[in-house]
């Protein structure tokens, strides 16, 4: 992984061509720097004539389509947590909510094939999705069919409980979203093994395969207030947060394809994790950097 190596190789340092050609031995030089060109505005910088450095954010918040993956090595990531804008347009009438003010779309094999290719061995795949209804049972059991077929393994879902937040439109009353995870083949070892391999602190040091921890029965997760939210259908940054406890570890990266209010990002720098957010729509680009007090980025590689 060209990427990742100049960063561990040259964090807060400035390099030549020259030294990264050197950090990468047994690597053709094109490809190494095809990888800086490819990455300059998001993983490096040019500071000078054949001068570049190493861009150091915890999170990076790039305007761009979500579902262009291709400025992103293969296996770069350990974490993909989004919520599609996911498009239900017999759902989407009348009621008393304010539905698809923003651009749905029905998910395609190559968006699976996109993200399998991202994500690192044993990592896990967490898609927000609404609950069943008679009206997207049929595109719910597609996505867990496209995920499989590009390598993924159905780990688990969870319910997300709103807290008080009752929806009363369709034929039932709702409060609930639902978190599937998947895993890119198995599962990786996040599960401590507390009968097998503790310190004399009882700290775990070995790992099993699976999350750390038993998921909950539901995460149970006031939703936002109406008249705070920044993007449709908002996730709290509570929510995220229990998540990224369980799928990751401290220092790793996870990606929101579809940033929204990016809360993801919140939740990640909470967290001590390195998050990489991709939105689509220029004002909630600009609410996002607001948020997190960033400087947006602007990437050919994400621009549809």
């Amino acid at each position: 992984m060209i990427v990742e190596n100049l960063i561990d190789v040259f964090k807060n340092v400035r390099f030549t061509l020259k030294q990264a050609y050197e950090a990468n031995p047994g690597v053709n030089k094109e490809s190494v720097r095809a990888r800086i060109y490819e990455n300059l505005g998001i993983r490096f910088e040019r500071v000078g004539r054949g001068i570049y450095s190493t861009i150091d954010k915890s999170c990076l918040l790039i305007e761009g389509n979500g579902r262009n993956l291709s400025g992103l090595e293969d296996e770069s990531l350990d974490s993909i947590i989004t919520d599609h804008p996911w498009e239900d347009k017999k759902a989407n009438k009348g009621g008393n909510r304010n539905f698809a003010t923003y651009e749905t779309f029905r998910y395609t094999q190559e968006d699976f094939n996109e993200k399998a290719r991202v994500l690192k061995d044993g990592a896990f795949l967490c898609e927000v999705v609404p609950s069943e209804t008679a009206t997207n049972f049929d595109y719910l059991y597609e996505i867990k069919k496209m995920a499989e077929k590009a390598g993924f393994e159905y780990y688990a879902k969870v319910p997300w409980k709103k807290g008080t937040f009752v929806a009363n439109t369709g034929r039932k009353a709702k409060n609930t979203e639902d978190i599937l995870l998947f895993t890119k083949g198995k599962a990786r070892a996040l599960k401590p093994d507390k009968q097998r391999g503790v310190d004399e602190n009882g700290t775990p040091t070995r790992f099993m395969s699976g999350t750390n921890g038993m998921l909950p029965t539901c995460f149970d997760v006031q939703a936002v207030p109406k008249k705070e939210i920044i993007a449709q259908s908002e996730k709290p940054v509570e929510l995220y947060e229990q998540i990224l406890e369980f799928i990751t570890k401290p220092g790793e990266i996870v990606l929101d394809q579809f940033a929204g209010s990016g809360a993801l990002g919140v939740a990640a720098i909470n967290k001590g994790r390195k998050a990489i957010l991709i939105e689509h729509a220029k004002e909630k680009v600009e609410a996002i950097a607001k948020r997190l007090g960033m400087v947006r980025l602007n990437s050919e590689a994400f621009v549809s």
